[in-house]
């Protein structure tokens, strides 16, 4: 199982990024309760800390703004309800990878096809 890649959705990966700004800026605020002592540093912690937080909320609204384009699918495999953003996308439930362009089918999975400037190389690639 090692060497198994496991493929993650891009809508997961960013809202997991959003969640884990929300810790750091709770961490920060916390650091800035530790050093209540320095008023200039408790103050600056915070609104660090809440910089973070605002950043996070920020990423969370354009995520769900994104999400509603995604292209909603069935999972061939585990047969649920899942968005796709791009030409390749793994499932949010079960990590398979899937895609919609027909081009890539029976293609190795790779989430560079959806760079622009990787997809142009490939295809010059197959050309020659």
């Amino acid at each position: 199982m090692a060497g198994k890649l496991a493929y993650t959705s891009k809508i997961n990966k960013i809202r997991s990024f959003a969640l884990i700004l929300i810790f750091v800026g709770f961490a920060v605020m916390y650091g800035g309760i530790l050093a209540k002592k320095i008023e200039w540093l408790m103050l600056a912690l915070f609104l660090l800390g809440l910089m973070f937080i605002l950043l996070s909320c920020v990423i969370y609204l354009w995520i769900g703004m994104l999400s509603t384009r995604a292209v909603p699918i069935v999972c061939p495999s585990c047969e649920k309800r899942t968005k796709m953003l791009g030409r390749v996308d793994a499932c949010m439930h079960c990590k398979q990878p899937l895609t919609l362009d027909k081009d890539l089918e029976g293609k190795i999975f790779d989430e560079r096809y959806n760079n622009r400037k990787f997809r142009r190389q490939a295809k010059a690639d197959n050309e020659e």
